[in-house]
C-alpha cells in the first residue's frame, strides 16, 4: 500500500501554511508590534471611540480618558492591548491566506473580515460598558466568557464563509484541459 506524504495532501498543505503563518504572525506581533505599542494604542482608541458613540446613542453619558471608557458615575473599563482584536485579526488572516483561493478574492475577504471583527469588537466593548452600569455582578462573567465566545464564534463563521466562497470560486475557475482535468 502506497502512503502519501502528509504534506502532499490538501489538509497537510493547509495545516503547514496555517501553522507557519501563525508562528510568523505571533513572532511579529509579540516581538515587534506589541512591545512597540503604537498599533495597539491606535486601534484601542478607535474601538473606544466607536464603543463610546454606540453607548451614547443608547442614551448614556459616556466619558473617555485615554484607554479607559465608561458611563458617567462608573469607574470605567480599561482597554488593554489584548482587547484590541489585533491578535484575533491575525488568526483570521492566517486561516484565510492558508486556505486555497484566488488572491484578489482573499484580499477583498480579508478587508471585509477585518471590518467585521472591528465592528464586533466595538459591540463587545459597548456591551461591557453597559454591563458595568446595568449589571455589574455579571461583568466578570461577560468579559471572561460571553463576549469572548461570541467574538470567536463570529471569526469561525467568517472562516466557514470563506471556505464556501473559495470553493464556489474554484468551481467557477476555467478547467485546465491540458493537464487532463475534466
Amino acid at each position: 500500500m502506497l502512503k502519501k506524504n502528509i504534506i502532499e495532501l490538501p489538509i497537510g498543505k493547509f495545516a503547514l501554511k496555517a501553522v507557519s503563518l501563525f508562528i510568523l504572525w505571533y513572532g511579529f506581533y509579540e516581538l515587534w508590534l506589541l512591545p512597540n505599542g503604537r498599533l495597539d494604542h491606535w486601534v484601542a482608541l478607535r474601538v473606544i471611540d466607536g464603543s463610546a458613540l454606540m453607548v451614547n446613542v443608547l442614551g448614556f453619558e459616556v466619558w473617555i480618558q485615554e484607554r479607559v471608557v465608561g458611563i458617567v458615575g462608573n469607574s470605567g473599563i480599561l482597554m488593554v492591548d489584548g482587547c484590541t482584536g489585533i491578535s484575533a485579526i491575525g488568526l483570521f488572516l492566517g486561516f484565510i491566506w492558508s486556505f486555497p483561493g484566488q488572491n484578489k478574492s482573499r484580499l477583498l475577504f480579508s478587508i471585509f473580515g477585518i471590518a467585521v471583527i472591528y465592528i464586533v469588537n466595538i459591540l463587545r466593548i459597548s456591551m461591557l460598558i453597559l454591563m458595568q452600569e446595568l449589571a455589574p455582578q455579571f461583568f466578570d462573567f461577560t468579559h471572561d466568557y460571553s463576549t469572548t465566545v461570541i467574538f470567536y464564534v463570529i471569526i469561525f463563521f467568517l472562516w466557514m464563509l470563506w471556505v464556501r466562497i473559495s470553493e464556489g470560486l474554484e468551481s467557477l475557475a476555467p478547467v485546465d484541459t491540458a493537464k487532463g482535468s475534466l
